[in-house]
């Protein structure tokens, strides 16, 4: 699609336009009764354009019209630019090039009648409601969106994506105390996702999972050693790493690592990665600024190697980052037409060697810490706190009476340097991740990790 012509004189330093197209459908059934069944459809367009170091950005329902759009981004770019100038934005020019592309599945969802939706989520809501649980939720959600993406510097690009999931919620009671279990997956796919996960089943579990936690006792608390599993290692990497690794935030000095490349900052343990290249949730065959996708390596063996960067990131650090690895942007993303900021795709902690029943033993005596109930991070001051699903007592080596209500905390840099082995097991699991008031899909993963000591205490 030809927006602008080439003989038409620029009236800003760059531009690009996002358009995007689609819909997505989200079934929701509450104790056992239809909620909602909401159907959106999308087509709409983001525009930027740049004028020396000022953005002007519009959105435009009207794409019959973009050259007009086009034209409103060009003149906010300039007019801010008139009245608060500030210094010229050098993008970082994008090494590589990105191709269309159709991500392809195996079954289209919109072949599928929502009856036979509403049936299958009525199954995994029966499922979770086994005796004890007095409390369901299930949502069901799909989506397929068409990108296209051009800019004054001559990319034209598109790509193509469905994405599919479900998550279900049980909880359970005793009168006094609630607690609930909670289960879900999403995938760049089609509805052969119902075919790859057994969705019956994982709701049977997040039903025994609530009513377990009401036998469960809370934990003393203390500074303890202990095992994290693959989901809430996941969500500490994620969290109290990867965001303190988004340049914007190193930029704002509202991160921990900001000034840190080339230190040595974790355990020598410790490999952590971002890839949208994988077909994970938060996979992208490119960027919102067309920057074809790339594995980034955040840290080697402890040791700090790179940020995730926009071009203008990019281009602002490359001066102060010269040993960093891979920049050049690749990691800005938008929520549907928003600006694009520099945002994590699946961000991971690469396997190590050890078995989960050698670590188990290596730990001898501490806590076994799965799932996550959510939490907080402080990027520029490097805490965190954040909220187990349930955990276990570990004692002479072996696993031993359930937990609940517990929180792990403490300062990332030291947590980091506490990782004393790492697992062979590396598993995702994904989600939408916040910030700027917008959200994206994303995967968290790892191993399960061995921390030699850590704040644990009660979240109840």
């Amino acid at each position: 699609m030809q927006i602008r012509e080439k003989n038409v004189i620029m009236h800003c330093d760059f531009y690009d336009i996002r358009i995007l197209s689609g819909y997505s459908t989200t079934i929701v059934l509450d104790n056992e009764k239809i909620e909602e069944i909401t159907n959106n459809f999308m087509s709409s367009a983001g525009i930027r354009a740049l004028s020396a170091g000022s953005w002007g950005f519009v959105t435009t329902d009207d794409l019959e019209n973009l050259d007009s759009a086009l034209r409103s981004a060009e003149e906010l770019s300039a007019s801010i630019n008139r009245v608060a100038p500030r210094a010229k934005v050098s993008l970082a020019p994008i090494s590589g090039k990105a191709v269309s592309m159709k991500l392809p599945i195996k079954e289209d969802p919109r072949d599928v009648p929502i009856e036979e939706k509403i049936e299958l989520i009525r199954d995994i809501e029966k499922h979770a409601r086994i005796d004890g649980v007095s409390s369901t939720t299930v949502a069901y959600s799909e989506s397929c969106v068409k990108v296209n993406y051009q800019s004054s510097e001559g990319l034209d690009l598109e790509h193509t994506m469905f994405r599919t999931g479900f998550g279900v919620t049980a909880i359970a009671s005793d009168g006094t105390t609630h607690q609930s279990g909670r289960k879900s997956r999403f995938g760049v796919c089609g509805y052969e996702l119902f075919k790859k996960y057994d969705a019956p089943s994982l709701a049977e579990k997040a039903g025994t999972v609530a009513t377990e936690l009401l036998r469960a006792r809370q934990p003393e608390g203390g500074t303890i050693p202990c095992v994290l599993d693959p989901e809430l290692a996941g969500v500490f990497i994620h969290e109290a790493v990867g965001h303190a690794a988004e340049a914007d935030l190193v930029i704002e000095d509202s991160s921990i690592l900001a000034g840190r490349i080339g230190e040595q900052i974790a355990s020598p343990q410790i490999t952590v990665y971002d890839d949208p290249t994988l077909r994970e949730y938060g996979y992208y065959p490119f960027d919102s600024e067309g920057v074809p996708a790339e594995r980034t390596m955040l840290i080697d063996c402890g040791v700090l190697k790179s940020y995730l960067h926009s071009r203008e990131t990019a281009g602002r650090l490359a001066g102060d980052c010269r040993d960093c690895e891979g920049v050049g942007g690749g990691n800005a993303r938008a929520q549907g037409c928003s600006i694009p900021i520099p945002r994590m795709s699946n961000t991971f902690i690469a396997n190590g060697d050890m078995s989960f029943e050698e670590m188990i033993e290596e730990l001898r005596d501490g806590v076994y810490l799965k799932g996550s109930r959510g939490g907080q991070v402080n990027t520029g001051e490097g805490i965190f706190q954040f909220n187990s699903e349930l955990g276990f007592v570990v004692r002479n080596g072996e696993v031993c009476e359930m937990l609940r209500d517990v929180s792990l905390s403490g300062q990332t840099l030291e947590i980091l340097k506490n990782i004393a082995a790492v697992g062979n097991d590396l598993a995702f699991h994904s989600g939408r991740c916040g910030k700027s008031r917008q959200t994206v899909p994303v995967s968290d993963g790892s191993p399960h990790i061995l921390i030699s000591s850590a704040v644990v205490g009660g979240s109840g």
